[in-house]
């Protein structure tokens, strides 16, 4: 929904009150309030674009690319308009544009997969997992949640990384519970085919099974490890999954 402006009334309103009710009634309150018509978003492109090809990239210019990021033009979408306007409109012209749209969108600068895999989740990722790193492939990340009563683990997985083959050893009770909180991966038992995981999923694994899990090869994946108590619980760390078996997977 168009804001109601009052720009022309405060700068002009006693030097040119025409002109101001105009430009805040007529241009702003009637043809921009036409979103039936057009909406916001285009109405802004096409704004933005007739502006930088008259080469005005003043105060209202600026404005207007604010008012454009607001009604929903991405960062990608404003540099793909100005760069295909420069054809038409000037190079010169293109270049002051980008100046100032580089400023406007600057909170939006794209986030690396571990800053966005991070947003999909309340869980912290937690620090690079080196204690066990031996016994993964690629980087892990581990954050305690819970080191008394149960043990709750929050491990964060990059994309292709998976832990060694292993199984878990009680002489009573005992095993894990994963409970996949974000991001897509995998969990195998030996001789059973690959489980494909995603958030909401939950994995049993008894003591005595041979098995590994993972991220996918192009996804983090994080899941909360849940240990379950028992008597003389271990771990035993077995060989690393081979490349041939994880691209298998795909």
């Amino acid at each position: 929904m168009a804001v109601k402006q009052t720009a022309g009334r405060d700068a002009l309103g006693e030097f040119a009150p025409q002109f101001a009710q105009l430009n805040d009634d007529v241009l702003f309150g009637q043809v921009w309030s036409r979103e039936n018509q057009l909406s916001l978003r285009d109405r802004s492109l096409v704004t933005v674009v007739a502006l930088m090809a008259q080469g005005l990239v003043d105060s209202s210019f600026q404005y207007h690319l604010t008012t454009a990021r607001q009604n929903g033009i991405t960062r990608e979408e404003i540099a793909e308009i100005l760069t295909h306007a420069a054809f038409y409109a000037g190079w010169p012209k293109a270049w002051a544009a980008f100046r100032m749209a580089k400023e406007v969108w600057a909170e939006d600068v794209p986030q690396d997969g571990k800053a966005q895999h991070q947003q999909e989740m309340v869980f912290p990722i937690g620090a690079p997992n080196d204690g066990f790193a031996q016994y993964f492939v690629g980087q892990s990340y581990l954050h305690p949640l819970s080191t008394s009563q149960v043990g709750v683990y929050n491990v964060t997985f990059e994309p292709g990384c998976r832990n060694n083959w292993h199984i878990h050893h009680a002489d009573q009770g005992g095993g894990q519970i994963l409970l996949c909180v974000a991001g897509q991966g995998w969990y195998q038992e030996w001789g059973k085919a690959p489980r494909a995981l995603r958030p909401g999923d939950v994995v049993n694994i008894p003591t005595g099974v041979k098995h590994w899990h993972g991220a996918a090869s192009d996804q983090w994946f994080s899941h909360l490890a849940l240990e379950v108590p028992g008597e003389n619980c271990s771990n035993e760390w077995l060989e690393a999954v081979t490349d041939e078996v994880y691209r298998s997977l795909d």
